[in-house]
């Protein structure tokens, strides 16, 4: 099955020049979706994640990658959206700042967490991901996409491998 088949571009969105890769038609095709987990929990396996992480908020939609592989799975937030002790990091973005949040009982010292997101992009939000788990003692071993958008380069900002499904060149 061409996974393709299943990602639709919509032009000019969320501004105009953007291509925008809209999994949602993915998402409702249940047979390219659990392809698409199948071939993600292959990828993913090697790395020997004790749980999952994603990245706000397509991220969470690959939690069921947790499923595929038996694990758990943290989320990554925007600030004050989780309850309880959080710890954040605050990253660079093109224009000014962002944060991003977990719980602070997430992950444990020395466990080995994947970091998920649906799209990889210029990596900024998945370096700060990256960081945010290291910062909790979690040791990262990949990150994982459904897409990567090669021409932006984001895999140059991250030091740990990055596995994706499909990539686009333009």
């Amino acid at each position: 099955m061409d996974l393709r088949d299943h990602i639709r571009g919509i032009p000019d969105f969320p501004k105009p020049g953007i291509l925008f890769y809209d999994i949602s038609t993915l998402l409702r095709h249940g047979p390219a979706w659990h392809a698409a987990m199948a071939r993600m929990a292959a990828l993913v396996r090697p790395h020997k994640p004790d749980v999952l992480a994603g990245i706000e908020s397509r991220g969470f939609l690959v939690a069921a990658l947790a499923l595929e592989l038996g694990l758990g799975f943290v989320m990554l937030r925007k600030p004050r959206k989780l309850p309880g002790p959080t710890i954040g990091l605050d990253y660079a973005l093109e224009y000014g700042t962002d944060r991003i949040e977990m719980q602070a009982d997430a992950v444990q010292p020395g466990q080995r967490v994947v970091l998920l997101d649906d799209l990889l992009a210029t990596g900024g939000t998945m370096a700060a991901g990256i960081g945010l788990l290291r910062q909790a003692g979690a040791v990262v071993p990949a990150v994982a996409a459904l897409i990567e958008l090669t021409f932006l380069g984001g895999r140059g900002r991250l030091d740990v491998p990055c596995e994706t499904l499909l990539r686009y060149d333009d």
